[in-house]
């Protein structure tokens, strides 16, 4: 199969100059498209949040690609060779117009393949290792690394206090009131003593006891 890739960034841009391009390059080269994969989103969101992650999932032997430029793929150099390495190895090929690239099962394609995944096997390593240098640097300067100290995880129920401190009156109970903000039971009921959540709860449903007897 034949799949036009058109990709664009925002609501504001149109699809329809990438779709001019790739419609004429494939009437000079006898090309029918048998799939158009339209999309607006960022290159920088993942791949598999993307059309073009869930292509790359069902491509085939001798499928082919076509985009108007390589950037239509990725936003930054490592993807895009992860996506090329990719459709190489699965022995798809993939067209830009703009670029002028034909990357298919030739020789050639073949060693560019090798020269993609080595140069983002490189740049993995760079990363890596900058961030080890990184880390290193803020260590050796006597800067706290991960979560600042004193800062526990009930805190960040604070924004939330209203709520708890609503659903206990009504007498929810804590494992409904964790799955509800999407926390640790012990967390929520920490914050509730911390809070004196715990108490005020007790009290309210004391009351309602006391106004049950009264009538």
């Amino acid at each position: 199969m034949t799949y036009g890739y058109i990709r664009v960034s925002t609501d504001h841009q149109t699809t329809e100059n990438q779709r001019f391009e790739i419609n004429q390059f494939c009437d000079k080269h006898d090309i029918d498209v048998s799939c158009w994969i339209e999309e607006t989103i960022s290159a920088t969101k993942a791949l598999e949040k993307r059309k073009l992650g869930r292509l790359l999932k069902r491509i085939k032997k001798d499928d082919m690609i076509i985009a108007s430029e390589l950037s239509r793929l990725g936003r930054n150099l490592l993807q895009i060779m992860s996506i090329l390495h990719h459709c190489m190895n699965v022995g798809a090929q993939v067209w830009t117009i703009k670029d002028n690239y034909r990357l298919g099962s030739d020789i050639t394609s073949k060693v560019l393949a090798f020269a993609f995944g080595l140069s983002a096997e490189i740049e993995r390593n760079l990363i890596s290792q900058r961030t080890k240098e990184a880390l290193a640097r803020i260590k050796a300067e006597g800067r706290h690394l991960g979560r600042p100290r004193g800062l526990r995880p009930e805190h960040k129920l604070e924004e939330h206090k209203e709520y708890i401190s609503r659903r206990l009156k009504r007498g929810a109970k804590i494992t409904s009131i964790a799955k509800k903000l999407d926390a640790d039971e012990d967390t929520v009921s920490n914050f509730m003593v911390e809070n004196n959540l715990k108490r005020r709860y007790r009290q309210s449903k004391f009351a309602c006891v006391n106004t049950e007897n009264k009538d």
